[in-house]
């Protein structure tokens, strides 16, 4: 693997706090940067965290700088097709939700794990994000400490005000898919320029409820069911996006150890907008809260391995 390289943080007030690397990954032919935002000094927990759809990692240096300031490292995964991703989708190159959770996901934790050996590693993620984050944990239980979803939830349609509507954009995203060669995500104002096999994953998880990868026997419901790590779930109030009922049928597919669900509103961040999208720009409420739950279940399984 190429040397990584080191670059100063974006963030002049707590750059001295953190260094950021990144790291060149490759999976089956496909490559893409890994950024890493640590601690300057030893960094006992990381966080792997999953982009929402269409949102190139960069995006979220923000969030990783003000984790990386109270002791969580930070590895922002970029999807393929994305970013810093050398594959664009189009009708001859076409992926799925099987690439992304046998391909990409792996060589980018191992990459990460290189760095950062003796760090307990926690999965979370943004919107799709967090859904993939919760698929990849059920199938590798042993990996992960816990788990954290921010602004995510499952898109079945029924859990949505907007039901018959959002059934059919599901029924369509993949026709439309296949007529242009990838979901035109940039000129239809939803997510990227998605692949093919994606939006075929999404499209049917959203209308049946339950998810599925093409290309993989994975039964995820049953895997889900089994789940027992620990989750936080912040859902941002004016989310119209993650409504209440869509995070509770993803979190209703599990049976975490320890589940903490908070509503984050707009008092809480001194005014600013609690949607989708805006809590990324100043997410330093974010932060604080995934970094003092981090703490806390750390403390937690401390006491129980002395016990």
């Amino acid at each position: 693997m190429p040397e990584s390289k080191v670059v100063s943080t974006f963030s002049e007030t707590i750059a001295p706090a953190v260094r950021q690397e990144i790291i060149p990954v490759a999976a089956a032919g496909a490559h893409a940067e890994l950024l890493l935002i640590r601690p300057a000094g030893h960094a006992r927990h990381m966080l792997y965290w999953l982009a929402a759809m269409g949102v190139p990692a960069k995006h979220y240096l923000p969030l990783a700088e003000q984790l990386a300031a109270r002791g969580v490292a930070v590895a922002l995964h970029e999807w393929r097709g994305i970013g810093s991703s050398d594959r664009r989708a189009g009708r001859h190159c076409d992926w799925s939700y099987r690439h992304l959770l046998t391909e990409d996901m792996p060589a980018g934790l191992a990459a990460a794990r290189e760095r950062l050996p003796e760090a307990a590693c926690w999965l979370g993620g943004h919107s799709l994000g967090g859904q993939l984050a919760c698929l990849y944990a059920s199938l590798h239980p042993q990996q992960h400490q816990g788990m954290a979803l921010v602004a995510s939830g499952a898109p079945y349609w029924r859990t949505f005000p907007q039901r018959r509507l959002l059934y059919l954009a599901y029924a369509l995203a993949p026709w439309l898919a296949k007529l242009v060669g990838r979901l035109p995500g940039r000129a239809i104002g939803f997510g990227g320029n998605e692949a093919r096999g994606v939006i075929d994953d999404w499209a049917r998880s959203g209308r049946s409820g339950n998810y599925a990868a093409r290309g993989l026997s994975e039964d995820f419901e049953q895997r889900l069911a089994a789940l027992q790590l620990p989750v936080i779930a912040l859902r941002m109030r004016d989310d119209w996006l993650v409504p209440a009922d869509s995070l509770d049928w993803l979190l209703g597919k599990m049976r975490p150890a320890a589940r903490h669900v908070a509503v984050v509103a707009p008092e809480d961040q001194q005014g600013r907008p609690a949607d989708h999208f805006s809590w990324m720009k100043q997410p330093d409420l974010v932060a604080s809260r995934l970094a003092e739950w981090i703490a806390a279940q750390a403390r937690t399984v401390a006491v129980d391995a002395a016990c």
